[in-house]
């Protein structure tokens, strides 16, 4: 998928290895009519379980839900509260970094996360959730 080293992001290769093939799959889950642009997500837990998910659209477009909050909320739903990483996977040319309300929803759910963006080439991103929002509200 890419060269993305795992050290990158603080992970085992493995670690890596399982994040990105759960948001691979998940992104070929995704509901997506009007767009079209399916993506995937993966969270890892503390406890080393992975938990994915995608965007799912609706025809009122504020009440789609992109892959990364579907994805945190899973984990919380779960029960995992201390996650490591999340990876966000499109399949494209090009990697596309969480939107707005994904990266405020990152800050508070898993504010000592990695966040991880890859695609289809050697393009990435590893970045904290600080780094992407700075100025993010909080409790």
């Amino acid at each position: 998928m890419n060269n993305l080293r795992h050290d990158d992001a603080g992970l085992t290769g493995g670690e890596l290895d399982r994040l990105k093939a759960a948001a691979r799959a998940a992104s070929e889950r995704a509901y997506v009519p009007y767009s079209k642009f399916r993506v995937g997500a993966a969270v890892l837990a503390q406890d080393g379980d992975v938990i994915a998910g995608c965007n799912v659209e609706n025809a009122s477009y504020g009440l789609t839900c992109c892959a990364e909050r579907a994805t945190l909320f899973s984990a919380i739903a779960a029960g995992k509260r201390n996650l490591r990483a999340l990876l966000l996977y499109t399949p494209t040319p090009q990697r596309y970094t969480p939107c707005g309300a994904c990266r405020q929803v990152i800050a508070e759910l898993a504010p000592q996360a990695k966040v991880i963006c890859v695609c289809d080439s050697e393009e990435s991103l590893v970045a904290t959730p600080q780094e992407l929002l700075p100025a993010s509200f909080s409790l």
